[in-house]
């Protein structure tokens, strides 16, 4: 009995993904027209050649510069410097003593001072925290009618039944549902933290703000602040957090994970504060290691006093305002509230976190307490490394594979070899059309490495035809007619073929998260031409199918449409599709 899809409609699958192409194509005509959108892909620094900055980094306190502080510089520059999106720079050390930066292209004056500029970590109090992505009330914070404190100390700084409590003057892990492992010792409802209490957040701010009084006041947060923060989007293409952060004025900031947003009160303390920071596991009450991973903080004598009294004034505040946040390149990378005050100039950081992401944290802290300014030695263009002669074979290379793979689908297929090739034309226009927009949206720039990718999404999209091809082929051959053997045929091949794409798509972001640079932009277009994969088989092929087996030639199963119940060997190819197969009946021989 043969199964049939009664209300497919192919037809309209197929206008939907043609108005898609368009809308594509007309979105980069329009760039072109009347942005700077250019109609072919932009092109990495093996590919076109690019701009060679080197810097030398300079200690504003003329302190000598060591190793891990010069690699931790590099590691920011190389965030800088991508900070506009997929651009493909390449930032290594040289001499152990410059850092040099290759960027494709000519960059901007805007980037050049984003790279250059001085990095200086900043403690700054928190004064409001938002979970993004979660529903919020849009009340800009003030402070209580009476100016008096809203929570009580021992109930907001005082964990219960938490492995920190033995520890002495330490901030603990952050409040809320932190990234990277971060958990409070007392965790408030994720949406507490926008509305703390009718006081703390009122629908309607005074007429007048008065002047803040202390770094904790709430009195910070104006209109235009709060109209900042409500604007602010964490994510590369932010241009705003490329900028710089007076230290006496209130700030908006992002979290380096991305998962929250703050508006922070003044500098209390900056990075030359911190005499050393360093992680292990803390000590238990008879001085034995316990499993409780720490980061240990030692603060200058000048920072110590300081430290002391605004922990003490913090400690009796509410959360989040308990909470004081260390900021990086205006990126929030831990935010600890106190527990108790620290008076002694040593703090202890805990919480969930492992070691290896602790130490991470200690050397942030550790460079941030160097300020340093990059100054410019070099700027040299450099010729491309590979050049177009390279571009030019690799394309080539990619051709011949295409062709081979169109005569194989023609000789196996037959005319059903056609919709093959449709399917990677298409894949082939999809692909330039999205490289296309994503070089003018977000600075993507293809190298070598992406080309390799590209050509390797040919052997993809041709093993979704061949999965599903031969599954109708085998539908057809246990006696189904063409037609109800496309749609089962495509219930079990979209399985296969999802399986598979899922299997490379697991591998690209592996590559991604774990390669190096060059192979960065391999692991990309792999990913890529996989999700254009899938869109293809599912809005081409298979309604392409579904609408050719409604015709005689196919549906009947001409000796040339490729799936003829005769050549295909079937059970019982008396019928097939809407009419009699022409030739005669084959029966099964018996042999003595």
């Amino acid at each position: 009995m043969s199964t049939q899809t009664t209300h497919a409609r192919p037809g309209r699958v197929l206008v939907g993904l043609a108005a898609f192409f368009v809308v594509l194509l007309v979105t980069l005509l329009a760039g072109s027209r009347w942005g700077d959108a250019q109609l072919t892909p932009r092109l990495g620094l093996d590919l076109e050649g690019g701009t060679q900055l080197v810097l030398t980094p300079v200690s504003d306190t003329d302190q000598e510069i060591s190793q891990d502080q010069l690699d931790q510089a590099r590691d920011i520059i190389s965030q800088r410097a991508d900070a506009g999106g997929i651009a493909g720079a390449e930032v290594t050390t040289q001499g152990g003593r410059n850092i040099v930066v290759s960027m494709p292209g000519v960059p901007s004056q805007e980037t050049e001072d984003a790279i250059r500029r001085s990095s200086q970590l900043q403690f700054r109090p928190v004064l409001y925290v938002e979970q993004i992505g979660l529903p919020q009330v849009p009340s800009i914070p003030t402070p209580a009618p009476t100016g008096e404190p809203t929570g009580d100390a021992t109930e907001t700084a005082t964990p219960t039944a938490s492995p920190t409590e033995t520890a002495q003057a330490s901030p603990t892990a952050d409040q809320g549902p932190i990234p990277r492992g971060f958990e409070a010792t007392t965790p408030p409802d994720p949406s507490s933290t926008a509305t703390e209490s009718p006081s703390e957040a009122p629908t309607a701010p005074a007429t007048e703000t008065p002047e803040p009084t202390s770094p904790t006041d709430l009195n910070w947060i104006t209109e235009e602040l709060f109209a900042e923060f409500q604007a602010l989007t964490c994510g590369q293409d932010d241009e705003a957090a490329q900028a710089e952060q007076p230290a006496d004025v209130a700030v908006v900031a992002c979290r380096d994970t991305g998962t929250e947003k703050y508006i922070l009160g003044p500098v209390v303390v900056d990075g030359s504060g911190i005499a050393d920071a360093s992680a292990g596991y803390q000590a238990g009450p008879q001085g034995q290691p316990t499993n409780i991973v720490e980061i240990a903080l030692e603060l200058t004598s000048d920072a110590r006093q300081v430290y002391g009294e605004i922990s003490s004034e913090m400690v009796q505040l509410p959360t989040p305002r308990n909470q004081l946040a260390a900021v990086l390149d205006r990126q929030v990378i831990v935010a600890p509230y106190f527990q108790s005050a620290i008076l002694d100039g040593r703090a202890s950081i805990t919480g969930a976190f492992t070691i290896e992401e602790a130490r991470t944290l200690a050397q942030q802290l550790k460079f941030g307490a160097l300020p340093l300014s990059f100054q410019l030695e070099t700027r040299d263009q450099i010729s491309p490394l590979l050049g177009g002669e390279q571009l030019r074979k690799g394309l080539l290379a990619g051709l011949i594979g295409m062709l081979l793979v169109f005569g194989y689908a023609l000789f196996q297929y037959r005319l059903l070899g056609f919709v093959a090739i449709g399917s990677l034309i298409l894949a082939g226009v999809l692909t330039y059309l999205v490289v296309t927009l994503l070089g003018w949206r977000y600075n993507y720039r293809l190298d070598m490495a992406g080309v390799t990718g590209l050509i390797v999404a040919v052997g993809i999209t041709a093993d979704s035809f061949i999965v599903f091809f031969e599954r109708i082929r085998d539908e057809v051959r246990d006696g189904r007619t063409i037609r109800s053997a496309v749609d089962a045929g495509w219930e079990r091949a979209s399985r296969t073929i999802l399986a598979g794409d899922a299997v490379t798509m697991l591998a690209a972001l592996v590559l991604w998260i774990m390669a190096t640079s060059n192979v960065r932009g391999f692991a990309f277009t792999l990913g890529l031409t996989t999700i254009i994969d899938v869109i293809i088989v599912f809005f081409f092929t298979k309604p392409m199918m579904q609408l050719l087996v409604r015709r005689p030639f196919f549906g009947e199963g001409h000796r040339l449409s490729g799936l003829n119940p005769q050549l295909l060997g079937a059970r019982n190819p008396k019928y097939a599709g809407r009419g009699r197969v022409r030739g005669p009946v084959f029966e099964e021989k018996v042999s003595s």
